[in-house]
């Protein structure tokens, strides 16, 4: 039976996370398991963590991060811990509930013909939350679906979504250490890698809502440094054409 390891990257996540591992231990899904990533949130997150890995020995495991250095990171070191488990499939989502668990399975389905599968805003019967004014939704699917995908020349209309499933040996294939990115630009490089290198890359549809608790992490200047940042790898990794 195929074994699966969730990543939940955190950061002052102490609100969202109880109820997240109960949400995904509580799935359907056999031999799962949740690593924990927490870049030491003042707001005790890693402690939470760290109750939850003793309640659940077997099924939750926690990597401690003593220094906050953002998302790319974090979510690095949680591919590398995860490489290191037996687990056949490899899960990144937030752990805002934003990235909604009961989606779980239907990656896991779609699995059986791809190598990533991504939880996709943008793909016909995907959506986000309605609250979302019209410019914001806008400037997102635009930075999607056209932006992003015509620059880098990319197969996929949900490049900067963080809720992937990845195939154990196509993540191993791309040299974690290779991803340059550090910020949430490092979603758009991964997928550039796995594209490069031929992986098979499907999208689902997923409904997006906003946060439960706590504040977004995402403003303005971090929207627009990822932005720019597309620039570098277009240069990286866009073939050349002649």
């Amino acid at each position: 039976m195929p074994s699966t390891i969730v990543i939940l990257p955190t950061w002052n996540e102490a609100e969202n996370l109880p109820p997240m591992v109960d949400a995904l231990l509580a799935l359907p899904v056999e031999n799962l398991r949740v690593l924990v990533a927490d870049d030491g949130s003042p707001d005790g997150t890693g402690r939470l963590a760290d109750d939850l890995a003793r309640q659940h020995p077997d099924q939750v495991s926690v990597l401690h991060r003593r220094q906050r250095k953002g998302f790319g990171p974090a979510t690095r070191d949680g591919f590398r811990a995860a490489l290191r488990t037996d687990a056949d499939y490899i899960v990144q989502m937030d752990c805002d509930f934003s990235h909604q668990p009961r989606y779980l399975p239907d990656l896991l389905e779609r699995a059986a013909e791809a190598d990533v599968v991504i939880g996709s805003r943008y793909v016909p019967g995907g959506s986000v939350d309605e609250n979302w004014g019209l410019p914001r939704k806008l400037l997102s699917w635009w930075a999607n679906s056209v932006y992003v995908r015509l620059l880098l020349d990319l197969p996929v209309r949900d490049a900067t979504g963080g809720f992937r499933l990845w195939r154990r040996s196509a993540l191993a294939s791309l040299g974690i250490d290779q991803v340059k990115s550090n910020g949430y630009v490092f979603q758009v490089e991964m997928i550039c890698m796995a594209h490069q290198r031929g992986c098979r890359i499907a999208e689902i549809p997923i409904y997006f809502p906003d946060r439960v608790a706590g504040d977004s992490k995402m403003g303005l200047p971090i929207a627009l440094e990822a932005a720019l940042s597309v620039w570098q790898l277009r240069r990286r990794y866009r073939p050349s054409r002649h």
